[in-house]
């Protein structure tokens, strides 16, 4: 049985198109989709005229450009056949019409040439609910003189309004100049973009910029031609998904280092790790995923440098216990490429894991990974911003890894300030002590909550993550070289050591960020 539909809408078959059309487009209109030639418009036409012919409408496909052999390969390479939709093929006619002019007025004023009377004629036998003209470029070469080429659009679409077909005007902007006029006579417009960066897959956007009558998503939005054809990515509103949950703590396992979080992490925050390379950041990650797995929470880690391999080889050295796969109390690792997704797409595959695998916990690893991912002049900070509210409205606990360059000292800087934008701040460092290279963790912002104050030094082994006591005895370890200091002093009233967990007696150690 056939889904319902909106029978003010014609669906598009394309992923994610709907959505930015605000249900699809609007039926029984004309619409122009541009492109230059590789952007994906036959292949977006066709998944629009197969989405028809599965909903049981006729369709028709009008070539003036392609063979029908040719157009039958491009589907096959996408694991399609055409059966049930027409195809008429003028692409060999042309040759016959070059050396006359071809003018058209009403259909019931003047008598057309044979290109277009053949085309009018097949859509008089069939009466076709969804058509597809490939392409307008043929249509203007024929017509000679840009008046006389509008006139011919223009009577289109007087010919086909009123007769209960939505109908797609390709074009591959091969005009001299970009014409305006006809898309102020089309319903919508729908262009596709794509360019090609120094390294890796063209990178393709789609706009949507003109659609009379209806709501929709403006402005760009990522895609891409997949095997099963053109998917678009809208652009992520968080404000759009707002959902009620129990803001819990998710405790990592290790006593020290909650106690350095007050407590733990709370859901529908986020979390950035950020510090040199080689100094824990990524293990620390890894022991709340495996921690909130044991508690039966959905974890999805996202992979921009370490393989799926090495990291469950790492926590098994570790003694961590992972449990891959889907579904509370397992942890999914997704390995991405940044040469050959978009921000757009990666935000797609977050919300997935979200919405449809159910996830609680999201470990993106690292930041620079997905700032790779971003074209120039793109703003990572815009993005990132939405999709960590998105997340934060969820009631996610997230955690985002950046590695800053450089190993020792004041000096390192991560590619991208992100940390205005996360809700705490956990800071790594390595520093040289008693001829050996070590790390320690501090907690230097926290907004959701009380944490320690004190800087811990951070090791791994066979039986896990370990944290010292407060180095009390050491000044300067954020610069890399400390120095040794008396240590701590006996208060002068009672005799007594100050506590080593809190060592600053006028607030137990703890801070509290507003």
């Amino acid at each position: 049985m056939l889904p319902q539909r909106n029978s003010d809408r014609a669906t598009t078959g394309v992923p994610g198109l709907d959505d930015v059309l605000d249900g699809g487009l609007v039926s029984h209109q004309l619409y122009l989709v541009d492109g230059n030639p590789g952007a994906g418009k036959t292949t977006l036409a066709l998944q629009f005229l197969l989405e028809g012919r599965r909903a049981g409408e006729r369709c028709l496909y009008v070539t003036l450009s392609e063979s029908r052999a040719e157009l039958a390969a491009g589907a096959a390479s996408h694991g399609w056949v055409l059966d049930g939709i027409e195809v008429l093929e003028l692409a060999t006619d042309l040759s016959n019409l070059g050396a006359g002019e071809l003018t058209m007025f009403n259909p019931s004023e003047v008598e057309l040439t044979e290109t277009t009377r053949r085309v009018l004629d097949m859509f008089e036998r069939m009466q076709p609910q969804r058509m597809v003209l490939d392409s307008l470029s043929e249509l203007r070469l024929l017509a000679q003189t840009s008046l006389r080429y509008r006139r011919q659009i223009l009577a289109l679409k007087q010919f086909f309004s009123g007769r209960g077909c939505t109908v797609l005007l390709l074009d591959d902007r091969t005009a001299e100049v970009r014409d305006l006029q006809l898309q102020s006579i089309a319903h919508g417009v729908i262009s596709l973009d794509h360019e090609a960066p120094p390294y890796g897959p063209a990178r393709r956007r789609l706009n949507v910029a003109k659609f009379r009558g209806s709501n929709f998503r403006s402005g760009y939005q990522d895609m891409a031609i997949r095997a099963a054809g053109v998917e678009v990515y809208p652009r992520l509103v968080a404000s759009e998904h707002i959902k009620p949950f129990a803001r819990d703590v998710v405790a990592s396992g290790v006593q020290r280092l909650d106690a350095l979080l007050g407590g733990g992490i709370e859901r529908g925050t986020s979390t950035l790790l950020v510090g040199p390379a080689g100094c824990g950041k990524s293990t620390i990650t890894l022991q709340y995923a495996a921690a909130a797995a044991g508690r039966g929470d959905h974890v999805a880690v996202f992979l921009f440098e370490e393989s799926r391999v090495l990291l469950l080889a790492r926590a098994a050295g570790l003694g961590m216990s992972i449990h891959e796969g889907e579904g509370p109390g397992c942890v999914s690792l997704t390995r991405v490429d940044p040469s050959a997704i978009s921000p757009g797409e990666f935000a797609q595959a977050v919300r997935r894991a979200v919405d449809h695998g159910g996830a609680r916990v999201i470990v993106i690893d690292s930041l620079n990974g997905l700032l790779n991912t971003m074209p120039a002049g793109q703003s990572m900070q815009a993005q990132l911003h939405e999709l960590l509210t998105y997340l934060g409205n969820k009631g996610v606990a997230t955690f985002l890894v950046a590695a800053q360059s450089g190993v020792l000292g004041l000096t390192m800087r991560a590619p991208i300030d992100t940390s205005y934008l996360a809700d705490t701040v956990v800071l790594f460092r390595m520093f040289e002590h008693l001829g050996a290279v070590k790390k320690s963790v501090a907690v230097i912002k926290k907004r959701s909550g009380r944490h320690e104050e004190s800087i811990r030094e951070l090791w791994f082994d066979a039986d896990g993550v370990h944290l010292s006591d407060p180095l009390l005895h050491l000044r300067g370890v954020l610069s890399g070289v400390p120095e040794e200091t008396a240590g701590p002093q006996p208060d002068p009233a009672s005799g007594a050591a100050p506590d080593l967990a809190f060592p600053d007696a006028a607030n137990g150690g703890i801070r509290h960020d507003e």
